[in-house]
């Protein structure tokens, strides 16, 4: 991927130009939601690049008609749309098995393989960069990043069936991977419940503050009536026991994080499992994104493919996750399309914080590598769905094999090359954003 040579005022402006496609219509209805954002944004290069995939894709977009490894199929998996070093980490899946994968969907759609590897890559640059790693320890990384991917595609290209690669669980996973697990075990679904609820009149309810929204008696019913159309989009296997949908409560809620400011969202508060109080679970609905890679592809047979955003965000994760949330679901609300999901009270992210040891970042990201090429092969004519109707598996790693040996360079070399980009692009995004530069703020 290259970008053009621009002096920093001209980048400026382009970052400015990239920020308004992305973000200006969301930031017009909230300001405030992005002055949170832009200041989690300004903390690092990392976070910066984590909010900017609008950015990346910008960039990316002269690749759009070829590359390296890329064909008429491999142009066109099932991808993440944001793979970076932290959006990993741990959920229970529909089987009731606590596992450590891939985690937050709201990026994916369907485009070239390498676009998922390169945005890792350049994460792991980034990381290792804030760690004072040398160019010649990062250069090792992505390569570990690249073999342990190149591995495992070829070993599901080549026989070893999806049920004989075990996934990271609490019996198979090592070291932080293994902490994370451990961590969410030691999580309760009380805990969580306890932090946002309360008991009034011998029923559960929301507890007011701590960021909950009281709503109107015409903007309850228009969530619920989303909530109806929900139920329509679960698996069958979903709705076993009619009760567990019964709400019991509703609030409002404000996205504030890097990846969801000014997006509206939704709790409710449904009955659960059971009759017991313990037992509640809370669901949310919240704004699907238009994703920011979607913007780079112009195959109209994608796009035609997914009724909204929130529909595209739930296909998309089945795709790409196996045993994904059993109340993973979709609807809309006031004309848009919304995601619907459980607040899990057994996530854990990936906590890089304490991760400083080259082999130990090296044997995690040889983890990641398999997790990444495992989810690739999920999502292919075995999905269910008939918008990638081959196996991913068996076409990247044939295009791979082609060039075995440049692989890993390609990695590495965009690794460096974007990396010093986006390092270069948070101190412009500094500068503009502390001088009032950024209009509607």
């Amino acid at each position: 991927m290259s970008v053009p040579q621009l002096n920093d005022e001209q980048r400026g402006e382009e970052i400015l130009a990239v920020f308004d496609t992305a973000f200006g219509q969301l930031l017009a209805a909230d300001p405030a939601a992005f002055r949170v954002k832009f200041r989690k944004m300004a903390a690092s290069a990392f976070a910066f690049y984590r909010g900017t995939a609008c950015l990346f894709y910008h960039d990316a977009d002269a690749e759009k008609r070829g590359g390296p490894y890329l064909d008429e199929r491999t142009s066109r998996v099932w991808i993440h749309g944001d793979l970076h070093a932290e959006n990993f980490g741990t959920y229970m899946d529909s089987n009731g098995r606590l596992v450590f994968n891939v985690n937050d969907f709201d990026e994916a759609y369907v485009g070239p393989f390498t676009w998922d590897l390169k945005r890792f890559s350049a994460s792991i640059a980034l990381i290792g960069y804030a760690k004072a790693l040398s160019d010649e320890q990062i250069t090792e990384l992505v390569r570990v990043y690249a073999g342990a991917y190149r591995e495992r595609i070829h070993a599901l290209a080549t026989g070893a069936k999806r049920d004989e690669v075990p996934p990271f669980t609490l019996d198979t996973a090592q070291g932080p991977l293994l902490d994370a697990l451990r961590d969410a075990r030691s999580l309760t679904r009380f805990g969580l419940l306890d932090s946002m609820t309360e008991i009034r009149d011998f029923e559960r309810r929301f507890a007011p503050g701590g960021g909950s929204i009281e709503l109107d008696a015409a903007t309850r019913y228009k969530v619920l009536a989303a909530f109806d159309g929900y139920l329509e989009t679960l698996p069958e296997t979903s709705l076993a026991r009619p009760d567990s949908y019964r709400v019991k409560d509703v609030v409002g809620r404000r996205g504030i994080g890097i990846g969801s400011a000014g997006l509206p969202s939704y709790n409710i508060l449904l009955e659960g499992h059971s009759d017991a109080l313990e037992n509640d679970v809370v669901i949310y609905i919240k704004q699907a994104q238009t994703p920011a890679v979607s913007r780079h592809i112009t195959d109209p047979a994608i796009a035609e493919y997914f009724q909204h955003e929130g529909h595209r965000t739930v296909i998309s994760q089945r795709a790409l996750q196996a045993h994904a949330d059993p109340w993973l679901g979709w609807t809309e609300l006031d004309g848009a399309g919304q995601l619907v999901a459980e607040v899990s009270p057994y996530a854990v992210d990936l906590d890089w914080g304490d991760i400083d040891d080259p082999e130990e970042i090296a044997a995690v990201v040889a983890d990641l590598g398999r997790a990444t090429a495992t989810m690739h092969a999920a999502a292919d004519d075995t999905s269910g769905e008939s918008l990638v109707p081959f196996s991913t598996e068996r076409a990247i790693d044939a295009a791979i094999a082609a060039d075995e040996a440049g692989f890993a360079d390609l990695l590495t070399e965009f690794a460096h090359s974007y990396g010093a980009r986006a390092r270069a692009d948070h101190q412009i995004f500094l500068d503009l954003f502390r001088n009032g530069r950024i209009p509607g703020l």
